[in-house]
C-alpha cells in the first residue's frame, strides 16, 4: 500500500512548475499572456490623456501654422506664415529679451535657491516658519503678483520709490524706462519662483548622507569646506532640476511680462511669447500659430543639448 502511494504520487509531483518540463496547455498560455499584458493596460489612461492633450494639439498646430485660419475656415498658404513671422520688425528684440530673461532668472534662482536651501537646512530655530515664508510666493497667482508689483513700482506713488526717497534716493520709473523695465520684471519673477528652487535644494541637501559632513569635521574642515566639498557637488541633481525647470520657464515667459509692461515701453521688454500674443490680438491666427511652432522649436533646440550637457556632468559626479 505504501509503495502504491508513492508510485501514485510520483507522476503528480513531476507535473509541477519546472518538474516535468512539458509546455503549458492553451489555457496556461492564455493566462500567461494576460498576465504579461496586465501592467501595460495600466498605462492606457495616461496614454489616452497624453495623446488627446499633447500629441493631437501639437500635430494640429503644425498644420494650422501652414494656413490662414479663422474659427470657421482655413486656407493653406505653405511657409508664408513663417516668412512673415521672421520679417516681424521687433522679432530680434524679442529673441534677445527672451534669452536675457531666461539666463538671468534661472541663474538667480540657482544661486539664491542654493543659499536659502543651505540656510533653511541649518540649525535655525525658525526654519519651519521661514520655509513657509520663502515658498509662499509660489502659491500666489502670477497675474496677482504682476498687478501688485505694478502698483509698488509706480514712479510717483509706488512704495518702492517712496522708500528710496526716505534715504535720499530718487527712484527711476522702473516699468516705464526701457533700461529697467525687463530687469524689473525678471527680478519679480525671481522673487516669485525662488521658493520652488529652494524646496528642491532643501530636498537635495537633506538627502546627502551625514557621514560626509562628519568626515570633513574630523579632518578639521570649516563650514566653507563642508559647503565647497560636500553640499555643492552632492546637490548637483537639485541644481540640474532647477536649471532645467527655470530655463524652460524663462524661455516661455509671458504672463508676468504682459501683466506688468505689455512688452513696453515700445517693444523694449517684448519676448517671443508676447509677440505671438500680439499677433493673436490682431487677428492673425495663422501667423501666431507659426510663432508658437517657432517657439517650440527654439525651446527644444536649446534644452535638448543643455539637458544632455548637464546630464553628462551629473553622471561624472
Amino acid at each position: 500500500m505504501v509503495t502504491g502511494s508513492k508510485r501514485a504520487a510520483g507522476p503528480r509531483a513531476d507535473t509541477g512548475a519546472g518538474g516535468s518540463g512539458r509546455r503549458p496547455g492553451p489555457a496556461g498560455q492564455a493566462r500567461r499572456k494576460a498576465g504579461a499584458a496586465y501592467p501595460y493596460a495600466l498605462y492606457l489612461p495616461a496614454a489616452i490623456v497624453y495623446v488627446v492633450i499633447f500629441l493631437v494639439p501639437t500635430v494640429l498646430a503644425f498644420y494650422f501654422a501652414l494656413t490662414r485660419w479663422t474659427l470657421f475656415d482655413s486656407t493653406f498658404v505653405g511657409l508664408q506664415n513663417f516668412l512673415d513671422f521672421f520679417a516681424e520688425q521687433n522679432l530680434r528684440i524679442g529673441f534677445r529679451n527672451t534669452l536675457f530673461y531666461a539666463v538671468l532668472t534661472s541663474g538667480l534662482k540657482v544661486v539664491l535657491g542654493l543659499l536659502l536651501g543651505v540656510l533653511l537646512t541649518s540649525r535655525l530655530r525658525l526654519r519651519g516658519f521661514l520655509r513657509s515664508v520663502v515658498f509662499f510666493p509660489v502659491l500666489v497667482s502670477t497675474v496677482a503678483v504682476g498687478i501688485t508689483f505694478s502698483v509698488l513700482l509706480r514712479p510717483d506713488t509706488g512704495l518702492v520709490n517712496r522708500t528710496l526717497a526716505l534715504v535720499g534716493v530718487d527712484g527711476p520709473d522702473w516699468l516705464g524706462d526701457a533700461n529697467t523695465a525687463l530687469l524689473s520684471v525678471a527680478l519679480v519673477d525671481v522673487w516669485k519662483g525662488v521658493g520652488l528652487a529652494t524646496v528642491i535644494y532643501i530636498a537635495g541637501i537633506l538627502s546627502i548622507p551625514p557621514d560626509y559632513y562628519q568626515a570633513v569635521s574630523v579632518d578639521g574642515g570649516t563650514a566653507w569646506h563642508r559647503f565647497r566639498h560636500v553640499t555643492l557637488p552632492l546637490s548637483w541633481p537639485a541644481t540640474y532640476s532647477v536649471i532645467v525647470l527655470s530655463f524652460i520657464g524663462g524661455l516661455r515667459s509671458f504672463d508676468l511680462i504682459w501683466t506688468m509692461t505689455r512688452g513696453g515701453p515700445g517693444f523694449t521688454s517684448d519676448t517671443i511669447a508676447s509677440i505671438i500674443y500680439k499677433q493673436y490680438q490682431a487677428g492673425f491666427f495663422g501667423l501666431s500659430t507659426a510663432g508658437n511652432v517657432i517657439l517650440f522649436v527654439v525651446v527644444t533646440a536649446i534644452m535638448v543639448p543643455l539637458t544632455w550637457f548637464l546630464g553628462r556632468r551629473q553622471v561624472a559626479l
